[in-house]
């Protein structure tokens, strides 16, 4: 008599984390959320500025050239916060990469297709939709690659404010769908948004590259060989003709995240603890304030009422990310050897797909790549963009919140 095979058991999808990465999610959060009142207010003070009587010094001082010519670096402020201050949050979203890929939850297979799935399918549609809806405007599909990006920091924020009942592991799986969404995005500018190519720099950049990692594997520790080696390599970068972002995350993949024995936190762990900061609090900010001003008049608005440029944009963050996300995500769980746990509910990723269409800082970038400045064009996609976004938070948020006090409501009666 034989017995019943017994049923292989199902990988439990967002369980409780480790105490690591729980401590590890708290700080990101903490500054992350700060980091994005910060992107709002600058962001927000940057499109008044721009539709008011300062105007003309707001564009001057975006316009305003700074830097050695000698090395090609005579760039304007509104270049110099593209590619120098974004190539500032690259590096710390290398450094988050590079800790998940090794410590984290992308260091399993089982764990890692998820929440990589979700944002190759949340990359993917978006910019699919765009190229349907924008398919008669053969001049805008320069754009298709805009609603693909993840702003994290407001992604953040918003759960942070409408969702404070919400599992601790949803705001994890976020993080991580946008640490992977940030490398693709990266990935994209790098093949696509390339006008030249310059070998012999990127060539020299890579050789410094691999003298950066074999310094972290000596156990070099003097900032005072590392911050001059980083702004060669990202000098270097520019030049070659590449998006001089890629220097940030490549430095970020390629510093040691396992500490030794005698140490209490790897370089990583330091190096983002450092930085974030900076980056969250002021690279990007920043480079919102000089971003996101757009001349917005009546008139204009009423133009821009036609144009395939915006709705696709909007489409593609709002419905792409939507269905991008949640579809690959469920997906996967359907065909795989995994399940919700037990207290989560589907609907809970509808909010999070919704809010992962809030694409902002990566997305003006790429507007910026892929249009003149200045042009009509560059101006809509922008528009599509804070539109877009705007959307996509406001849907996320009545759907969070919802989720919210439902969570709140068990809680209450768990306790009586």
């Amino acid at each position: 008599m034989t017995t019943p095979s017994t049923p292989p058991a199902r990988r439990v999808l967002f369980g409780r984390l480790p105490l690591g990465e729980r401590t590890f999610l708290a700080d990101a959060l903490r500054q992350e959320t700060v980091g994005g009142a910060l992107l709002l207010i600058a962001a927000t003070a940057g499109l008044i500025i721009a539709s008011s009587p300062w105007r003309v010094a707001y564009e001057n001082l975006k316009d305003f050239v700074v830097g050695p010519a000698a090395l090609h670096l005579d760039l304007s402020l509104e270049t110099w916060a593209a590619d120098g201050l974004l190539a500032i949050f690259f590096f710390v979203a290398g450094l988050e990469l590079k800790r998940e890929l090794v410590v984290g939850t992308l260091r399993e297979r089982s764990q890692a297709v998820l929440p990589v799935v979700a944002a190759v399918c949340g990359m993917v549609v978006p910019a699919l939709v765009f190229l349907v809806i924008a398919a008669g405007d053969p001049a805008a599909r320069a754009g298709w690659a805009i609603p693909m990006a993840t702003d994290i920091a407001f992604a953040l924020a918003i759960l942070a404010v409408v969702g404070s009942h919400l599992p601790p592991a949803l705001r994890a799986f976020l993080l991580t769908l946008a640490v992977v969404d940030d490398l693709g995005a990266i990935t994209v500018i790098a093949l696509f948004f390339t006008d030249y190519l310059r070998v012999l720099p990127l060539l020299i950049a890579a050789a410094l590259l691999i003298g950066y990692y074999l310094l972290q594997r000596a156990r070099v520790t003097t900032r005072w060989i590392y911050i001059p080696l980083a702004l060669v390599i990202w000098t270097l970068i520019h030049d070659s003709g590449i998006h001089a972002t890629v220097a940030g995350i490549a430095m970020g993949l390629l510093t040691r995240v396992k500490p030794d024995e005698d140490e209490d936190h790897s370089p990583a762990e330091r190096l983002e603890h450092r930085v974030r900061p900076l980056s969250a609090g002021f690279a990007v900010p920043v480079f919102a304030f000089l971003a996101a001003g757009i001349y917005i008049d009546a008139g204009e608005l009423g133009n821009w009422g036609g144009e395939p440029l915006l709705y696709a944009i909007m489409g593609g963050l709002v419905i792409g990310k939507l269905v991008g996300v949640f579809g690959g995500a469920y997906l996967t769980a359907r065909f795989t050897k995994a399940e919700l746990d037990p207290s989560l509910n589907w609907f809970d990723m509808v909010g999070l797909s919704l809010v992962s269409g809030v694409g902002f800082t990566v997305s003006l970038l790429i507007a910026d790549l892929a249009f003149d400045d200045p042009s009509e064009q560059l101006d809509v996609s922008k528009a599509g963009v804070l539109f877009g976004s705007l959307i996509a938070a406001f849907l996320a948020a009545i759907i969070l919140k919802s989720r919210d006090r439902a969570y709140r409501r068990a809680e209450a009666a768990d306790t009586t």
